[in-house]
């Protein structure tokens, strides 16, 4: 069937930001989705609020919208745009959740705009518990046992008729959130009354908990003739009882007997018919008992999900592009598969090699977290790997993760440091416990002879897995010489694990791996296990004879990407990489890049003209290099991850395009870095530099406190901290960290009620353009990435604002700087500070680009090869909007954790908020955040002595917009005095009702709290804490409350505006 001639507009719903449960997937996904639909010639509206991402690059859609993704938002450019039809299919749940709401309220119906991909009802019986469940009954498939309750009393009532443990979820929420397992009647209350709370349908569904048993997904595609293909098969190595996106997968499924398989496949089919897909990717989930076989199906994703990033990628089956064009009326005989150019997109893929995903975890970002996995997601991010064998695609993953670690072999810190004493020994007593590490301690089991019985009682891992890994145990114990090379390397091994198990150095391996000629071979990713010739060679490593491909020709650059996704770096790198293949392209070069995040953009198939799916470590890399022989390496994209093999690689005669390592590691070096400042004239904070315990207590003595302490070797998951007295700072020494000569304890002076700008700029070696200063509206000491900021800067005197150009000019020039330089300033009493400098990508890039339409990764990229800055022609114009970025934080996950922000990076994305109106830009970021701005209510005030003048007016704003105050003692005297009315309310502890009394009890709809000082800080923590639990508005800076007020008296009509329109 041709495709529909009678759509011309379509609109597409993104994902907003990355959160945990719905991370950078969908912007590979949704980016994938538009280029086809503009492909087949229709015009195409993006509504996404996610700066970061490349799919909100204004070249990519006919209109970009940075907006909320909220109805509100969407019916105002359904207005505007006359879309003829909405694809919320790329979007994750955001985009299916606003879809059924504006349905629910006839938006829809009232403008003719039909949602094509998935249609109301098959959403609603895929997301409904009750629904799900009634249909899956219906074509006699089994389910876990499930009731759907809608308040506590039928709660209480249901406990009568079933056994614990439970499973409670909440409905249409991703990420498992809320979801938990109640063990007892006092768990399973508590469980169902936060459930309710999470739902937005108020509906949670209590099921049978399947504990132990093993966990499979198949991803499938259906087509408008009924067509349906089954793309991938998916087994989590973890069993039930952890969510899907925080476990080990492996694809295809390893342990399904053939008619397993087939009854599981035609299981899929028959669910995605039943639930009504019209067309487009689906994702089922099923359960099987492996005492009895028993299959029960799980859950079905009626849309592009987290585990169709990974099916694509494992694959090569574009799932999200092809979907995209099956939702405008193709059908699957009609698509060409664009690897091969030659099989149709109705074949199934076939694969000849094994796939494992990795999730990465940062639990020691929140100190209040447990560790321990279960139903609801905690990872931030994943790496994929690729290899012939379970055992290599598995010891390549674990070195993908980004944690030091060269295998599936832990490292001991003790072995690079021996002055480092404090070490916590592997404790292999929790292994029935999900955990980042658990594989890790599997392996230590087997080491110390537990049986394979035994520890698959403890942990429910299949016990082919489990032989699996003692058959890596074995290699090390028994094939541990220099002429089992080649053994080692066919099973994984890098040249890190053998040069420890030969206690040779690595670079001894690599030499003699070259001279015996066991080097890798690239075999491709075609979909068809190489029955047809692959036209976009996507790439994987490998111990076997033949190449399937031949270097590229011409000139060429590998671009290193940036791993998997972690707090403190995140899709705004992927963002950078792929604006450098772009910018490469532009400058006459091909690009090759080598990346393992299989949920980013820049591992599609089809963006570079080259696409290693390979860790980034030196010997992979150089493994390319050597293969490849490019003119050079790009590394200033990535992040932190490139940066560190940068030096290594420069060290083997690597060039390195661009700012080169030596300044790199000058910028990042303490000692060397003062030097150049000082030379230069450039005022820094003091600092100390502390290699032992009498150090840190002599700095002591003489230091001005408030301290910003950073150790360098962390122990228990505590790193930068703020400390106000000699005593705090010993003490938290003594818990927290060691000082060594190898390992360091950075102590810099905190500069106090401070505003903090940021600066992303472009360099050519001799020629500076300043690309955004952008202004914090938090205070110092909050890491930039948390704060949330205002381009331009909106308070800053001409004087300061000169002095930052010309430091950021002289610095560049001085790093020698070719492509981008980032640096942060600290400004009090009109003093500028520098804080940090970065002469690499920034997280901010993809944000300035998009509020100035110049794309500084594309240019630098071409400044790299040898492009000056005056090709450019760029302009600093005043532009007339305002933009405002607001970090996402995922305290909603771990609602324990201390929700003031501080010097420890917490947020895993960002929002966007631009108007004409810095406080319409700001409401627009906070609603993007999820939050609902009140237009009324009450208000809570608690603030600190030197904020006073300035809560002042923000309470007689408050007062006359038609808010009611309430405020603590000290604050309630202070504006009685003044003249504003207020009501006094006790403190936490003082007495009851007190201020979290009040905000339980929905009497609070907006705070102001100000904490400095130590006690001010960690005391009034619980106000915090529960103004996330019921999403109150909550600001902890005088900036952020006046531009907060500014947005609340400025909310009323939603106006929506283009990004392209801002710059007619």
């Amino acid at each position: 069937m041709p495709k529909r001639k009678d759509i011309k507009t379509i609109l597409v719903i993104g994902a907003g930001p990355i959160v945990i449960g719905q991370g950078c997937e969908f912007d590979y996904s949704g980016t994938q989705a538009i280029k086809a639909l503009k492909e087949e010639g229709y015009k195409v509206v993006l509504i996404n609020s996610n700066p970061a991402t490349i799919m909100t690059d204004p070249k990519f859609s006919d209109k970009t919208y940075i907006e909320p993704i909220t109805s509100g938002h969407v019916e105002a450019i359904i207005k505007k745009e006359k879309p003829d039809a909405i694809l919320p299919t790329v979007g994750g749940q955001t985009a299916l959740n606003v879809a059924m709401d504006l349905d629910e309220k006839g938006v829809l119906k009232k403008y003719n705009v039909e949602l094509i991909g998935a249609n109301r009802k098959a959403i609603e019986t895929a997301e409904s518990r009750e629904k799900f469940k009634e249909a899956m009954l219906d074509i006699g498939l089994d389910l876990p046992y499930g009731y759907t309750i809608k308040s506590l009393d039928e709660g209480k009532d249901l406990l009568k008729k079933i056994s614990l443990p439970a499973i409670i979820r909440p409905s249409f929420t991703l990420g498992g959130s809320g979801g938990s397992v109640a063990y007892n009647e006092q768990e399973f209350e508590e469980s169902v009354r936060k459930g309710l709370k999470e739902s937005p349908t108020e509906q949670v569904l209590v099921e049978e908990y399947l504990m132990g048993w093993k966990e499979y997904e198949l991803e499938l595609i259906r087509d408008p003739n009924d067509n349906v293909v089954i793309i991938c098969s998916i087994e989590n190595i973890d069993p039930m009882g952890i969510h899907t996106g925080d476990s080990i997968t492996v694809a295809p499924a390893m342990t399904l007997t053939d008619k397993e398989f087939q009854n599981m496949r035609n299981a899929a089919i028959q669910c995605i018919r039943k639930i009504g897909v019209d067309t487009g990717g689906s994702n089922v989930q099923f359960a099987v008992n492996p005492k009895d076989g028993r299959m029960v199906i799980i859950e079905m994703n009626p849309r592009v999900s987290r585990s169709s990033a990974l099916a694509s990628k494992a694959t090569g089956f574009p799932i999200a592009k092809i979907a995209a064009k099956l939702a405008v009326g193709y059908s699957l005989d009609e698509l060409k598969n664009d690897i091969t150019n030659k099989t149709l997109a109705a074949f199934e893929p076939t694969i000849d090699y094994i796939v494992t995903k990795l999730p990465r975890f940062d639990f020691e970002k929140f100190s209040s977290s447990s560790g321990k996995l279960g139903v609801q997601m905690q990872s931030v991010g994943e790496a994929m790997s690729i290899g012939r064998t379970f055992r290599e695609s598995f010891q390549k993953a674990f070195r993908s993760l980004e944690l030091n670690l060269p295998g599936l072999s832990a490292k001991d810190p003790r072995n690079e440091d021996p002055e480092i004493k404090r070490y916590r020994s592997l404790d292999i007593s929790s292994l029935n416990d999900g955990s980042a590490f658990r594989m890790l301690k599997v392996k230590e089991a087997i080491k110390q002879e537990f049986t394979i019985e035994e520890i698959h009682k403890n942990t429910g891992i299949d016990p082919w897995f489990l032989h699996e890994i003692a058959e890596l145990v074995y290699l090390e114990k028994e094939y541990n010489s220099i002429k089992d090379l080649e053994l080692l390397k066919k099973n994984g091994f890098s040249d890190i694990q053998i040069g420890a198990l030969t206690n040779k150095k690595p670079s001894e391996i690599r030499k003699l791996r070259i001279k015996k000629n066991i080097k890798p071979v690239y075999k491709v990713v075609d979909t068809c296990a190489g029955e047809f010739v692959a036209e976009t060679p996507y790439c994987y490593s490998t111990y076997e004879e033949t190449h399937d491909i031949k270097p590229l020709k011409g000139k060429k650059v590998i671009i290193l990407g940036g791993g998997p996704n972690r707090i403190g770096q995140g899709i705004e790198f992927d963002y950078c990489c792929v604006q450098a293949v772009y910018g490469l392209r532009e400058a006459g070069y091909k690009s090759i890049m080598v990346n393992c995040n299989p949920e980013t953009v820049s591992t599609d198939f089809d963006l570079a003209d080259r696409l290693y799916f390979e860790p980034i470590t030196f010997e992979d890399v150089m493994n390319i290099i050597d293969f490849e022989k490019p003119d050079g390496v790009l590394v200033q994209f990535g992040g932190q991850t490139p940066l560190k093999i940068a030096n290594q690689l420069e060290e083997a005669g690597i060039k390195i395009f661009g700012t080169s390592s030596d300044s790199i590691n000058l910028a990042e070096d303490r000692e060397e870095f003062t030097d150049l400042v000082n030379r230069l004239k450039v005022t820094v904070p003091k600092y100390c530099i502390a290699k032992n315990y009498d150090e840190i207590v002599a700095y002591s003595e003489k230091a001005q406190f408030p301290v910003l302490v950073r150790p360098s070797y962390v122990l228990g998951g505590r790193a930068m901290q703020i400390v106000y007295s000699k005593k705090q700072l010993v003490d938290y020494v003594f818990r927290s960290a060691e000082a060594t000569s190898d390992h360091p304890i950075l102590i810099d002076q905190f500069i106090e009620n401070a505003f903090e700008f940021d600066v992303d700029a472009l360099c050519d070696g001799k020629d500076v353009f300043i690309a955004g200063i952008m202004q914090h509206i938090e205070e110092a000491g909050i890491h930039s990435g948390d704060s949330s900021c205002v381009l331009p800067a909106h308070k800053i005197t001409n004087k300061v604002k000169k002095e930052i150009i010309e430091v950021t000019t002289k610095l560049a020039k001085a790093l020698n700087v070719v492509g981008l330089i980032n640096l942060q300033f600290a400004v009090k009493d009109e003093i500028v500070y520098v804080l940090e400098v970065n002469p690499r990508s920034s997280r901010t890039v993809p944000f300035v680009s998009k509020y100035s339409n110049i794309s500084l990764a594309n240019i630098a990229a071409q400044l790299s090869v040898g492009k000056k800055l005056k090709d450019f022609k760029l302009k600093n114009i005043k532009h007339k909007h305002v933009a405002v970025k607001k970090a996402v934080l995922p305290f909603k996950k771990f609602k324990n954790e201390k929700v003031f922000l501080g010097p420890e990076m917490k947020s895993t994305g960002e929002v966007m908020g631009i108007n004409d109106n810095v406080g319409v830009a700001f409401l627009k970021a906070m609603e993007s955040d999820g939050y609902t701005v009140p237009k009324k209510g009450t208000a809570f005030i608690s603030i600190n002595k030197a904020d006073r003048r300035e809560a002042l007016y923000a309470a007689r704003d408050l007062v006359d917009i038609g808010f009611d105050i309430i405020a603590t003692e000290g604050t309630a005297q202070y504006l009685s005095k003044h003249g504003i009315s207020c009501k006094e309310i006790f403190k936490v502890g003082e007495g009851r009702p007190n201020v979290v009394d009040e905000i339980l009890n929905d009497n609070v709809q907006f705070v102001i709290n100000t904490p400095t000082g130590a006690k001010a800080r960690y005391d009034e923590e619980s106000i915090g804490r529960t103004s996330v639990m019921k999403n109150i508005l909550t600001i902890t800076t005088m900036p952020g409350a006046r531009a907060a007020i500014e947005a609340i008296s400025l909310s009323g009509e939603v106006r929506v505006k283009a990004l392209q329109e801002y710059f007619k």
